[in-house]
């Protein structure tokens, strides 16, 4: 457990960071029980965004753009749950990580694209196509490098028992 704990705040690798960095994480810090608790509050408001707006699709007229708005903020509020586990300072330095840089991008992008196209441009297909994008982007960024700590971390496992 103290190996995952390490890994989720951020401290698995090398500590050559600055002394701001360190400073401004340290001073951001929540135990371990209130990190657990911001987590489970922002990641269940998250899905509890993501399937009301799913319920809102079916909606005519307005249906889509509910849909857009509620998936988009799920899909924040989902991120934001990261941060409470990691940090966010952690979290930014992950997510402009070379490996993520892409995905990052191309999420943040699609989030702000999708509001545009629901609020300001009123056009239904880009909306959905940014949530599909959305979740394609987002999807991606987790796969990239979060496979090596969840292999990292069962191959540890399977060690300890032989």
């Amino acid at each position: 457990m103290d190996k995952l704990k390490k890994v989720l705040s951020g401290q698995d690798g090398n500590n050559d960071d600055g002394d701001i960095f360190q400073a401004a994480n340290q001073a951001s810090t929540l135990g371990w029980g209130n990190r657990m608790k911001g987590f489970i509050a922002c990641f269940v408001l998250g899905v509890l965004f993501s399937i009301l707006g799913t319920c809102f699709l079916w909606i005519p007229r307005v249906g889509l753009i509910l849909f857009a708005v509620l998936y988009t903020l799920g899909n924040i509020a989902s991120l934001c749950s990261t941060m409470f586990l990691m940090g966010p300072l952690n979290q930014l330095k992950k997510m402009c990580a070379k490996e993520r840089a892409l995905a990052t991008a191309v999420m943040l992008t699609c989030l702000v694209l999708t509001l545009c196209s629901a609020f300001w441009w009123k056009n239904n297909g880009l909306a959905l196509l940014f949530c599909i994008l959305q979740f394609l982007a987002f999807t991606w960024s987790l796969f990239v490098t979060e496979n090596r700590i969840i292999m990292a971390i069962a191959f540890s496992l399977a060690n300890r028992t032989r």
